[in-house]
């Protein structure tokens, strides 16, 4: 049986690494540092980039999305971690 980590049980030093190996697997190096720079110095709204990028695509879009990122990237890890 797969278990499913609750958010608070994650600590912010494993949140932060994990999500600069996210970026850093994704964009590179250079690119990372660039994103993490314009981030802070712009005051990035991530709620209002959501509602933005969203708003513009149905349900189905959404849907149809979703499904084909996990068919493009299926998860290799240990089932037991999945959050």
């Amino acid at each position: 049986m797969t278990t499913i980590q609750e958010p608070s049980a994650v600590s912010k030093f494993d949140l932060y690494s994990r999500g600069m190996h996210a970026l850093h697997n994704v964009l590179g190096t250079v690119d990372a540092e660039e994103f993490i720079s314009l981030v802070k110095s712009d005051r990035f709204d991530y709620t209002e980039w959501q509602r933005q990028h969203f708003d513009q695509k149905t349900l189905e879009q959404i849907s149809a999305e979703a499904e084909a990122y996990v068919t493009e990237h299926p998860y290799v890890g240990d089932p037991s971690t999945i959050i």
